[in-house]
């Protein structure tokens, strides 16, 4: 077999012009890069290209219709979606005010604190749908839905946030219940005789 059967060139033979490396002297940077065959597109002309949103971090912080910031929360086994906007201070939860919806002071005062540490109190409208879990699991969910609500909300708000534990997930869950005893430590008594 000869190389024209084939049609691939000798080593010898220039591919063709217009594929041919260019001298890295002669030519721009960015375009001896582009020449050589580099995929990977400039910085500069990946913010201009019309297929990628210039905006694609901040699509995700822009309210909603509406003008609502929405976060998302869970614990245990609750999980809680947040709406924040700019309003009166209103917060309902199920469509009935917070204070009616849980009946502890501990959980008032945990909700309350997230709108004091920020210091949006009386500056935002808040509404949670929360399902599943009991109180305790509700309202850490919308405890850490409220955080990142906020941080949607006012990205500023994020350093305050952290350092008091607002966007932090817990994870604690119950342990199951384990086979050959009551619970999931607990044993039953032993008797040697």
């Amino acid at each position: 077999m000869t190389n024209e059967e084939h049609d691939t060139p000798t080593p010898s033979e220039p591919i063709n012009e217009a594929s041919a490396a260019p001298d890295p002297v002669s030519v721009p940077a960015d375009t001896a890069a582009d020449s050589m065959g580099d995929q990977t597109p400039s910085i500069e002309s990946s913010s201009a290209d019309p297929l990628v949103p210039s905006a694609m971090k901040t699509a995700t912080k822009d309210a909603t219709a509406g003008g609502w910031f929405w976060g998302t929360g869970r614990r245990k086994a609750s999980v809680a979606r947040v709406r924040v906007r700019p309003g009166d201070g209103t917060f309902m939860v199920n469509k009935r005010p917070m204070t009616t919806f849980f009946t502890e002071e501990r959980d008032h005062q945990d909700l309350m604190n997230v709108l004091e540490t920020t210091r949006t109190t009386g500056q935002v409208e808040i509404q949670c749908n929360v399902r599943g879990g009991g109180y305790t699991g509700q309202s850490g969910a919308i405890l850490l839905g409220l955080g990142r609500a906020l941080l949607n909300y006012d990205s500023s708000l994020e350093p305050i946030l952290r350092e008091h534990g607002f966007l932090t997930r817990d994870p604690r869950r119950v342990e199951r219940k384990k086979p050959g005893q009551p619970g999931a430590r607990k044993r039953f008594q032993f008797s040697k005789r």
